[in-house]
């Protein structure tokens, strides 16, 4: 089987030596070339690439964003596999955890060591055991776990400004950064207009997750429950705040930080497994796919795409 390893090299809980040794246990039973991302996009862009090129199986080894990237690519080189229009069989894809949360790898079941999961994955592969997954969109990106607009992205954006300061994004710095954003976001909240379809528009919304999975996250390995029960195969799941006082975030907070956590409230919105999500506002709001920051965006349309990528369990 010809396999690509996408490799992040910048990745949280990656060494060089242990690249070697997976990238070696992989080649043993596999036609592999290695790719070692030298900056973002390069993940997606070789992806692509290599499919178009008839690779039949991409593994990712990094974080999260370097799934999301090759998720990406891999989806723009070969449609959708439950699109009976798609003429052959969709490429596999195989992740190896090597971020701090690697959320899509342990909602696959996968182990956090780097080479245990390769070779859980290796003997997925001698057994011919692969499954198919529901994806979300943000417009024109695929997301595997979650999406969000307002606090959440903000705080995203300025982790991610940290990192290229090179400081870790470690759990207390995401809680730090959290906290800093809620004060900012008191004085000016976002206000966001959430439509879904067959209930109309909802408005003066703070806060909107949208979740492929659950959990959504991790602190450290505590994870973050918003919509208990959501997962690949019935659709994405809001949740939304419409106030961000500390009277409603607080006990959201001690909630969705609980092992069986199942927030509700007056000012907490929740709905599952919903087909479509459009989310607007009168001026533009970050916008997060999977822990990456894109920006900042006045409307986006969310979409839930069933049995979307084969992947290798």
């Amino acid at each position: 089987m010809r396999a690509l390893l996408v490799v992040n090299p910048q990745a949280t809980s990656t060494t060089a030596a242990g690249r070697d040794v997976l990238a070696h246990a992989l080649a043993s039973e596999l036609k592999l070339d290695v790719l070692q991302t030298q900056y973002r996009g390069h993940a997606a862009e070789a992806t692509a690439s290599a499919v178009r090129a008839g690779v039949e199986l991409v593994i990712a080894h990094g974080g999260d964003g370097t799934v999301n990237e090759v998720v990406n690519g891999l989806l723009e080189a070969s449609p959708p596999c439950g699109d009976p229009h798609s003429g052959p069989q969709q490429p596999l894809l195989a992740v190896v955890p090597g971020g701090s949360a690697n959320v899509f790898a342990r909602a696959l079941g996968l182990p956090k060591d780097p080479l245990e999961a390769t070779s859980a994955v290796l003997r997925a592969l001698a057994e011919q055991r692969s499954r198919t997954v529901g994806l979300g969109k943000a417009d024109d990106r695929w997301f595997t776990f979650n999406a969000g607009l307002g606090w959440d992205a903000d705080v995203v954006a300025a982790v991610e400004r940290a990192r290229a300061h090179g400081h870790e994004a470690s759990p207390i710095r995401y809680a730090r950064t959290a906290l800093r954003h809620y004060l900012a976001q008191m004085r000016h909240p976002a206000d966001l207009t959430v439509e879904l379809v067959g209930e109309g528009t909802l408005s003066e919304v703070r806060l909107a997750l949208i979740c492929n999975t659950d959990p959504w996250t991790y602190l450290g390995s505590r994870p973050v429950r918003t919509n208990p029960g959501c997962n690949f195969a019935d659709g994405l799941a809001l949740f939304g705040l419409t106030s961000l006082s500390p009277s409603t975030v607080l006990p959201v907070l001690r909630e969705i930080l609980r092992k069986e956590g199942d927030p509700s409230g007056p000012n907490v919105l929740r709905r599952d497994k919903l087909p479509l999500i459009r989310v607007s506002s009168p001026t533009p709001v970050a916008l997060q796919v999977d822990g990456d920051y894109l920006g900042e965006r006045s409307e986006v349309e969310f979409l839930a795409v069933p049995s979307a990528l084969r992947v290798v369990v």
